[in-house]
């Protein structure tokens, strides 16, 4: 039987995506999972000899199945799409948000001829991306136009708080515009979908309002009475109540009262999980057809090549992709 592996994206080449890499197949757990890195294997060997790890190799590839999995050695397929002599760590650059996103579309299409089980990846610039020419909000939107869905929600993921989003990447006025009941159905199934899989048990889902104190009972706002009641109402088969004011709702997710919390917008949800998980947190994307995890932070151009980033939240991604597929 083929071994599917869980396919690494490097990321924004300048970024802190090549060493959180490196550094996670130090981790025992990961180490013994089929992994590969799709990036170019001359940014990882300078990153690798340039921070000092040690107790593996690298494994040139140029397709999945030359892979040799063991725990000394983390196969890579090599895009050779990085210039070295225009490449400086920490830098923004088009070439770099090319490759980064290379690296993203070749993953997508392993996973959809079966030939990976899941992707993991680790952090792009979307300044870099733009610059390149693709223009996408972030990873979440890439892989929603290659699986061609449009019923998908970003969810941020850690073992004591849960968080999926109505809307996303847009501003907090058209956050609020395009609110609707059918959207806030979609994301409390999808809250639903996500969960049972990772918890494998029917999970408890509480819905936040979208105005202070969720409005009471109109006073400062009518989405709650017209969109968001009259949609957890329709979803009453499932175990979900709300809504319950932004302000409390987090805190008694962290509590353990409630499973996954569906937030309203962004920063509602992206707030209180940064400031609770912010280097053990995983973002993962419900409704995909390809299998997606994540770490929940950006590319920290700031600190890249330094070996003082963290590893943790890419291991925990690493480790939720397998158990999801697994």
């Amino acid at each position: 039987m083929k071994v599917k592996p869980i396919i690494l994206t490097m990321g924004d080449p300048a970024g802190i995506g090549p060493e959180i890499i490196l550094n996670c197949f130090k981790d025992k757990d990961v180490s013994q999972l089929p992994v590969i890195v799709f990036g170019d294997i001359k940014v990882l060997s300078l990153i690798k000899d340039g921070i000092g790890i040690t107790g593996y190799r690298l494994n040139k590839i140029n397709a999945v199945e030359e892979a040799i999995y063991s725990s000394e050695i983390l196969n890579v397929l090599d895009f050779d799409n990085i210039d070295m002599k225009k490449y400086k760590i920490g830098q923004l650059s088009s070439m770099c948000g090319h490759g980064a996103y290379e690296y993203i579309i070749s993953a997508i299409q392993h996973v959809k001829d079966e030939k990976a089980r899941a992707v993991t990846t680790a952090p792009i610039n979307k300044e870099a991306l733009h610059m390149a020419g693709h223009n996408f909000p972030g990873h979440t939107e890439i892989f929603a136009t290659q699986c061609g869905t449009k019923d998908y929600a970003m969810h941020l993921y850690d073992e004591k708080l849960s968080i999926i989003h109505v809307s996303t990447h847009v501003s907090l006025e058209d956050a609020i515009r395009t609110l609707s009941k059918d959207r806030v159905k979609k994301v409390i199934e999808l809250a639903y979908d996500n969960m049972k899989k990772i918890l494998n048990r029917e999970p408890r889902i509480a819905v936040a309002g979208i105005n202070p104190h969720s409005s009471e009972n109109g006073l400062f706002g009518n989405q709650e009475k017209n969109i968001i009641i009259p949609a957890i109402k329709e979803m009453n088969h499932l175990n979900v109540v709300g809504p319950i004011p932004p302000d409390t709702v987090f805190y008694r997710g962290i509590k353990g009262e409630f499973d996954i919390v569906v937030a309203m917008y962004h920063d509602q949800g992206h707030i209180p999980f940064k400031m609770y998980a912010f280097e053990s947190g995983v973002n993962t994307s419900a409704g995909l057809s390809v299998l997606r995890t994540s770490v929940d932070h950006g590319t920290a151009f700031d600190i890249a090549g330094r070996g003082i980033a963290t590893s943790i939240s890419m291991i925990n991604a690493i480790k939720l992709a397998d158990k999801l597929t697994n």
